[in-house]
Protein backbone atom coordinates (compact mmCIF):
# COMPACT_ATOMS: atom_id res chain seq x y z
CA UNK A 1 0.00 0.00 0.00
CA UNK A 2 2.80 2.40 0.90
CA UNK A 3 4.95 0.84 -2.14
CA UNK A 4 1.50 2.22 -4.30
CA UNK A 5 1.70 5.59 -3.07
CA UNK A 6 5.55 6.18 -3.36
CA UNK A 7 5.51 4.93 -7.08
CA UNK A 8 2.92 7.41 -7.60
CA UNK A 9 4.99 10.39 -6.00
CA UNK A 10 7.57 9.01 -8.00
CA UNK A 11 5.87 9.07 -11.53
CA UNK A 12 4.49 12.88 -10.54
CA UNK A 13 7.84 14.37 -9.79
CA UNK A 14 9.69 12.13 -12.67
CA UNK A 15 6.68 13.66 -14.75
CA UNK A 16 7.47 17.35 -13.71
CA UNK A 17 10.92 17.18 -14.14
CA UNK A 18 10.31 15.59 -17.79
CA UNK A 19 8.43 18.98 -18.33
CA UNK A 20 10.41 21.19 -16.81
CA UNK A 21 13.60 19.82 -19.01
CA UNK A 22 11.05 20.07 -22.13
CA UNK A 23 10.39 23.54 -21.31
CA UNK A 24 14.04 24.09 -21.04
CA UNK A 25 14.29 22.55 -24.51
CA UNK A 26 12.05 24.36 -26.36
CA UNK A 27 12.88 27.94 -24.65
CA UNK A 28 17.11 27.49 -23.94
CA UNK A 29 18.98 29.97 -25.12
CA UNK A 30 21.75 28.11 -26.19
CA UNK A 31 22.29 25.09 -27.66
CA UNK A 32 24.22 23.63 -25.25
CA UNK A 33 21.59 24.41 -22.81
CA UNK A 34 19.04 22.54 -25.68
CA UNK A 35 21.81 19.53 -25.52
CA UNK A 36 21.78 19.33 -22.15
CA UNK A 37 18.18 19.17 -21.22
CA UNK A 38 17.56 16.71 -23.99
CA UNK A 39 20.19 14.18 -22.24
CA UNK A 40 17.87 15.06 -18.86
CA UNK A 41 14.85 14.15 -20.99
CA UNK A 42 16.46 11.18 -21.83
CA UNK A 43 17.14 10.28 -17.98
CA UNK A 44 13.86 11.20 -16.71
CA UNK A 45 12.35 9.27 -19.32
CA UNK A 46 14.33 6.33 -18.04
CA UNK A 47 13.69 6.81 -14.69
CA UNK A 48 9.51 6.57 -15.86
CA UNK A 49 10.15 3.61 -17.05
CA UNK A 50 11.55 1.57 -14.74
CA UNK A 51 9.40 2.97 -12.47
CA UNK A 52 6.67 1.96 -14.35
CA UNK A 53 8.35 -1.67 -14.29
CA UNK A 54 8.51 -1.95 -10.62
CA UNK A 55 4.82 -0.87 -10.74
CA UNK A 56 4.12 -3.85 -13.20
CA UNK A 57 6.78 -6.25 -11.39
CA UNK A 58 8.11 -7.32 -14.57
CA UNK A 59 11.62 -7.16 -15.79
CA UNK A 60 11.36 -6.37 -19.68
CA UNK A 61 11.44 -2.76 -18.84
CA UNK A 62 14.78 -2.54 -17.13
CA UNK A 63 15.96 -4.18 -20.50
CA UNK A 64 14.14 -1.68 -22.48
CA UNK A 65 15.42 1.36 -20.00
CA UNK A 66 18.81 -0.14 -20.31
CA UNK A 67 18.86 -0.07 -24.25
CA UNK A 68 17.09 3.43 -24.22
CA UNK A 69 20.07 4.24 -21.92
CA UNK A 70 22.54 3.51 -24.35
CA UNK A 71 20.99 5.61 -27.24
CA UNK A 72 20.51 8.15 -25.34
CA UNK A 73 24.25 8.15 -24.10
CA UNK A 74 25.24 7.78 -27.98
CA UNK A 75 23.31 10.31 -29.60
CA UNK A 76 24.14 12.90 -26.61
CA UNK A 77 27.45 12.35 -27.84
CA UNK A 78 27.17 12.58 -31.74
CA UNK A 79 25.03 15.85 -31.22
CA UNK A 80 27.81 17.50 -29.43
CA UNK A 81 30.22 16.33 -31.66
CA UNK A 82 27.89 17.43 -34.70
CA UNK A 83 27.23 21.21 -32.85
CA UNK A 84 31.55 21.51 -32.08
CA UNK A 85 32.69 20.30 -35.55
CA UNK A 86 30.04 20.44 -37.66
CA UNK A 87 30.71 16.20 -38.13
CA UNK A 88 29.97 13.14 -36.46
CA UNK A 89 32.43 10.44 -38.24
CA UNK A 90 35.90 12.11 -39.27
Amino acid sequence: MIVTYALIFAFACFGFGLLSTMWRMLVGPTQADRILALDTMVINFIALIVLYGIWQGTALYFEASMLIAMVGFVSTVALCRFVLRGDIIE
